[in-house]
């Protein structure tokens, strides 16, 4: 049962995230992205496919079960020395190339050479530091929502005790 729910989790997350990016070489839209299928698919730098900068390593998600980045293994190209490197969804998009039964897909990356060089490494410091950063959000968020309706209700009686009078 928790393996189906985390498929479909995962699947709903693909078609809420990347398949909002997706660019189909055909007049008809995939519909559905296999996170199966993404996994291992070569990443380009958009406009230049000739140059491959490696190939998707991992899928991460947030809290909402949305893509929040790709982990790429880079290869050794551009000095990059074969680390694996954190690319947000605002970097990149999913091209698909549908050839008969056969579906091909590719990530292209939408930066520059040296904004892909300050990309973070996908390490155990970046995944920590990414946790604690996300906890910190959610708790500030939820202080300030609190803190929201504390002053709501307060301003609710105020001006029900004002009308009493």
């Amino acid at each position: 049962m928790r393996k189906s729910i985390i498929t479909t989790a995962l699947s709903a997350a693909l078609l809420s995230s990347i398949a909002v990016h997706a660019n189909a070489d055909t007049d008809e839209p995939q519909g559905m992205y296999s996170a199966d299928d993404i996994m291992g698919a070569d990443v380009y730098f958009a406009g230049d496919t000739n140059e491959e900068i490696g190939d998707v390593d991992d899928i991460l998600l947030n809290e909402d079960m949305q893509v929040s980045a790709l982990v790429v293994e880079s290869g050794s190209v551009l000095g990059l020395g074969g680390r694996e490197i954190v690319i947000d969804t605002d970097y990149f998009s999913l091209e698909t190339d549908t050839d008969g039964d056969d579906t091909e897909h590719s990530v292209m990356i939408d930066a520059s050479e040296d904004e892909v060089k300050s990309f973070p490494t996908y390490d155990r410091d970046w995944w920590e530091q990414t946790k604690a950063n996300a906890l910190d959000a959610w708790e500030s968020t939820e202080e300030e929502v609190e803190s929201a309706w504390q002053s709501t209700r307060d301003a609710i009686n105020t001006d029900d005790e004002m009308d009493e009078e």
